[in-house]
């Protein structure tokens, strides 16, 4: 048997060219050989990627019809790294003589980054603690590397780590659900591959608390509604501040009288400000409470990550309205001071369709993206013109009602009614507020599930499908990153009545890809296991083999210095099969009688004739002697 190695780590250097020249050489010298039957097992299979390189398998099911006393033995062309090596000394020696032909070099260099300990969950907000080391090969000789630290949509980070011993590095959870990083360590010259200089780490973020302040301007009965929603989640550290008594209000009441608190503005809105993940104003309005400079305290929480959800009441189309603040600059809709009394029914806009906020929201028997809601109507509506962001929902006359924006790191969602709780009470059906609200608050939270911009990745076997949802109706570009740092531009095609762009890419390395789109974003996906063994070991040895090799008989040499290696059919009993430029076979001179034919020499009248003869001549000769 021949088995040929056609793991991933063959495809290095010059291993593949050198299987297939020793291939073509032991078919024509091993078919001069009459008494030979020869297999050849091409393992593993070529169509999947192996994470290990597993090539006694494969060998054991194609010699299972072969009784272990016909065997003449068996020929590896491989590196060495085979991690399915039988350990027991019994099994090692079913194959007759072993021998392996390595395909790589002699000093070859190699640097790999081992993650010795990684948390799969981590608390959003705080760090994990990640152990790893940088293994060199003796023939390098350097005492440090550069490292470099990769995380989605953040810029990289790059230090120096000392050879061969164990570090740790503390990453911070930004985000719930899964945060990718990856890290890569710099390759060195003449480095055999460059795909195990990296390891990617997916971290399943939990969140602890969300920190929310929710501000209402007034008293009304879409409060409870928002009070409801953020007091239901356990996780939910929420700050509540109602304006009942405004200071142009007057009334006989003393003010020592008063139990109402005052509005803590400045703690709320400059000592603690960047200590909220959320803010949210319930028809807030001007007046004269918060001092203006304070909105341009908000506006810059916006821009440097921070998000605002702002709920219009009638107040924000007039004078008094918010918006003629600093959070001009990061509200996606202008007020045009009209408010409209009647009753609407809210309607999913073509991208609202497709948007991961709203295109799968459904109420009482209404499918997913359906273009006649089933739920109930709001009798109230603030007109907005849209400047920025995107309409997800529409409301009276066909009107912006909700608008999503991104405001540099940040996000806003702004809605412009104030009779969401009107679903909640169940007005004619009610609707799905709850689940609105809660989508709308993960999206502000750039929960990666509800982000319209997010690559969607996933790998099947080799077969990695990239999706993206675009709404500029022009098929966006993709760049994906191989383990080997090799790149590829991939266009992506829209999917028929869709907004979901799509394409597939068949993996031809194991490792980590990564993808960045148009916007900079970057994901990550791990074509087999995180840290697989056939990246862990590339270096061509024989030492993993060796206790196969020396059971049997057989050894090893390396192609590279034996190209055309003498191959001798050999008598069993001898105890080694090998030399330093050849190897052997066994020749069992094993067969068996299947079966016994017998047929007469000559037809019996001949026969009885020659006898006749015979009997003649031996008279005659018998007289004469007398």
């Amino acid at each position: 048997a021949v088995v040929v190695d056609q793991s991933p780590s063959t495809s290095y250097g010059e291993r593949e060219a050198r299987n297939q020249e020793m291939l073509d050489y032991l078919k024509l010298q091993l078919s001069r050989s009459d008494n030979l039957e020869l297999r050849i097992i091409e393992a593993p299979d070529s169509q999947t990627l192996a994470n290990e390189t597993e090539l006694f398998q494969s060998l054991d099911l194609a010699l299972a019809d072969v009784p272990k006393k016909r065997r003449a033995g068996v020929i590896f062309l491989s590196d060495g790294q085979i991690h399915d090596v039988p350990r027991n000394e019994d099994a090692q020696s079913d194959y007759g003589p072993a021998h392996l032909l390595l395909n790589g070099n002699k000093n070859e260099k190699d640097r790999q980054l081992l993650v010795l300990e990684a948390p799969s969950y981590g608390i959003v907000g705080k760090e994990i603690t990640v152990k790893y080391r940088v293994e060199d090969t003796e023939n390098i000789g350097q005492r440090t590397a550069r490292m470099t630290l990769r995380r989605q949509n953040a810029e990289e980070e790059t230090f120096l780590v000392p050879i061969g011993r164990d570090l740790n590095l503390d990453l911070e959870i930004e985000h719930a659900g899964q945060n990718v990083f990856e890290l890569s360590v710099e390759g060195v010259d003449q480095e055999i591959t460059l795909a195990n200089n990296k390891a990617a780490l997916l971290v399943n973020g939990v969140r602890e608390r969300l920190r929310v302040l929710l501000v209402s301007g007034q008293p009304h009965a879409g409060g409870r509604t928002w009070r409801d929603l953020l007091t239901s989640d356990p996780s939910v550290d929420l700050v509540h501040f109602t304006i009942l008594r405004e200071p142009s209000k007057l009334d006989a009441t003393p003010q020592n009288e008063l139990s109402l608190i005052a509005f803590p503005f400045r703690e709320l809105f400059e000592v603690k400000l960047y200590d909220f993940d959320l803010i949210v104003f319930d028809r807030y309005k001007l007046n004269r409470i918060l001092p203006d400079f304070y909105f341009k305290n908000i506006a810059d929480y916006i821009k440097e990550g921070g998000a605002f959800l702002e709920a219009s009441g009638p107040d924000f189309a007039g004078s008094d309205s918010i918006y003629f603040t600093a959070l001009m600059d990061v509200l996606p809709g202008t007020p045009t001071g009209e408010v409209l009394q009647k009753p609407f029914r809210p309607a999913l806009t073509e991208i609202g369709k497709q948007h991961p906020v709203t295109g799968s929201l459904i109420w009482k028997g209404m499918s997913a993206g359906s273009t006649t809601p089933l739920w109930g109507p709001w009798l109230r509506q603030v007109e907005l013109n849209r400047d920025e962001g995107q309409t997800l929902l529409n409301g009276a006359n066909d009107t912006p009602l909700l608008l999503l924006n991104r405001v540099g790191d940040g996000r806003v969602a702004q809605l412009a009614s104030d009779h969401i709780w009107l679903w909640s009470r169940g007005y004619k059906d009610g609707g799905p507020h709850t689940e609105l609200l809660r989508r709308i608050v993960h999206w502000l939270m750039k929960e990666p599930e509800l982000d319209e911009r997010a690559l969607d990745l996933s790998v099947s076997d080799n077969t990695i499908t990239i999706k993206s949802r675009d709404f500029t109706n022009e098929n966006p570009d993709v760049l994906m990153t191989k383990p080997d740092g090799s790149t590829e531009t991939l266009t992506l095609n829209q999917a028929e009545n869709s907004k979901v762009f799509q394409t597939q890419v068949i993996a031809d390395q194991i490792g980590i890809y990564s993808f960045e789109d148009s916007y900079g974003e970057s994901r990550f996906i791990v074509v087999g296991d995180l840290n697989p063994p056939e990246l862990r070991g590339v270096i061509s040895t024989s030492s993993l083999i060796e206790p196969v090799l020396d059971q049997s008989g057989g050894g090893f040499l390396w192609i590279e210095e034996t190209p055309r290696p003498d191959i001798r059919l050999l008598s069993e009993g001898r105890t080694s099969f090998s030399g330093s430029n050849w190897i052997g076979l066994r020749q069992n001179n094993e067969y068996s009688v299947q079966g016994l034919q017998q047929a007469p020499l000559m037809p019996e009248w001949m026969l009885l004739s020659l006898l006749l003869g015979i009997v003649v001549l031996t008279w005659w000769l018998e007289g004469r002697a007398k």
